[in-house]
């Protein structure tokens, strides 16, 4: 018998629910996980027991989803949820069940469920519960749903992304009818909130395979949430810093990124500009001028449409923007792109700098990657040194110019940012005697 350690409380809670002349089993991820020597994120527990039941036997409950017949026990401050066997009605908005029916089967419960290797269920007195072969597609390193795909992917048309994601976090591949069944489904994507698909898009970005957006692609999704991206697919560089599509580099960068979702997010737009700007010359040669400026357009209006958060628009369209940039390699050349770029960003611009070289014709990378190891260097000896690179490094404030008569108002910050240009140039300048004197003949020169 296959056999786990669940966590105290959680077998705390069974042992209650069983003592009460109900079942109860751990079930879904949490029984996944542990299988694959992984920590679970949350331990789910599903019972035979009613939720005013389940309710009746515990002290303290939290009403979390009890119309479909989920309960939060907490357990010294713990929260765990338990679920009543269910069969979920007819989906009528492809992500949804009209209504939840309780059950007391326990297969009929597990039945429900998206993929094989989250309908497996555990208690120490019975064991494992595994009637589709979880365990076997856990072996196998594959990814299939429960039952009849389409009819799972019709039920929740977010199942179709969670499926290529489960891929992307496990390394596993798609089992075959599950992915034809999203070829055949792909559309009703489109029916998903951009929220949902959100979630699940930053999920994969940050997993260990990335390079599974592939997947996403080749059964049709992108091409519902993410068009820019097929755009890039179909689009060839023929150039000689290039051996793929500006797709398939892309891909190849994004597994050269950490797992940042910042990082991750801008490596994946960072090329998008370019099937808008492609030109190829009289030599067969393709270019791509100003594909930074177009691409960070479109990074932008595509985070929009999935809802991101604006900081995270504001990040990675910036880092979309100064991708290409290549400063002077000079300590005053880096401190310029530093104040550009902004300190916060700025080791994330090295990073995605570092994945699109890795990503592009091996022939051509020494030069570019030493070009890069330079520009770190010189990058390290300014935080060292401690250089002014902010307004708020600045070793004097508005406050300060305004008590040696300096009005407030716009004229105050370009003189503020006239002093900072100057020490950007200059480090030593970075006194507050020689900055208050610099100022004074700054206004006097404007006036």
């Amino acid at each position: 018998m296959e056999k786990i350690n669940i966590p105290e409380k959680v077998n705390q809670i069974i042992g209650v629910l069983e003592a009460n002349g109900h079942e109860a089993y751990a079930v879904g991820g949490c029984v996944r996980d542990v299988f694959l020597e992984r920590k679970p994120a949350d331990w789910d527990i599903t019972t035979s027991a009613s939720p005013l039941q389940v309710k009746a036997l515990f002290k303290r409950t939290i009403d979390t989803g009890i119309q479909h017949g989920t309960v939060t026990v907490m357990l010294a401050g713990e929260g765990f949820e338990v679920t009543t066997y269910r069969v979920d009605g007819t989906y009528e908005d492809c992500r949804h069940p009209s209504q939840v029916q309780f059950t007391k089967s326990l297969l009929e419960d597990l039945k429900r469920r998206d993929f094989t290797i989250n309908a497996m269920a555990y208690n120490e007195s019975k064991g494992l519960v595994d009637v589709f072969d979880g365990m076997g597609d856990l072996r196998r390193g594959i990814v299939r749903c429960v039952g009849n795909a389409k009819e799972r992917f019709t039920e929740d048309a977010l199942r179709m992304l969670r499926a290529v994601r489960f891929g992307a976090q496990l390394g596993f591949s798609l089992q075959e009818d599950t992915k034809e069944a999203i070829v055949s489904l792909h559309q009703n994507l489109s029916r998903v909130s951009a929220e949902r698909i959100q979630a699940e898009l930053i999920k994969l970005m940050v997993s260990p395979h990335p390079e599974r957006i592939r997947d996403a692609y080749e059964t049709g999704m992108t091409g519902v949430f993410l068009p820019e991206f097929d755009a890039c697919m179909a689009c060839g560089q023929n150039n000689p810093h290039h051996i793929y599509s500006v797709g398939e580099h892309t891909i190849h960068a994004l597994m050269k990124a950490p797992a940042d979702k910042i990082l991750r997010l801008s490596v994946l737009f960072h090329d998008f500009g370019k099937p808008a700007v492609k030109t190829t010359g009289a030599d067969g040669i393709d270019h791509f001028h100003g594909h930074q400026t177009v691409s960070a357009e479109l990074a932008k209006k595509a985070l929009k449409r999935l809802k991101f958060d604006n900081d995270t628009i504001r990040q990675v369209e910036k880092l979309v923007y100064y991708h290409d940039y290549h400063p002077n390699l000079t300590p005053v050349g880096v401190r310029k792109a530093l104040h550009r770029i902004g300190k916060e960003l700025f080791p994330m611009y090295l990073s995605v700098q570092q994945a699109d070289i890795l990503a592009q014709n091996p022939k051509t990378q020494t030069p570019k990657l030493a070009v890069l190891k330079e520009m770190h260097r010189l990058y390290d000896r300014i935080l060292a040194e401690q250089d002014c690179v902010t307004l708020k490094q600045l070793q004097v404030t508005g406050r300060d110019l305004m008590d040696i008569g300096i009005p407030a108002g716009p004229k105050l910050g370009e003189i503020l940012n006239a002093l900072l240009e100057k020490v950007i140039l200059e480090p030593g300048c970075n006194q507050k005697e020689w900055l208050l004197s610099e100022a004074v003949k700054i206004y006097e020169e404007a006036e």
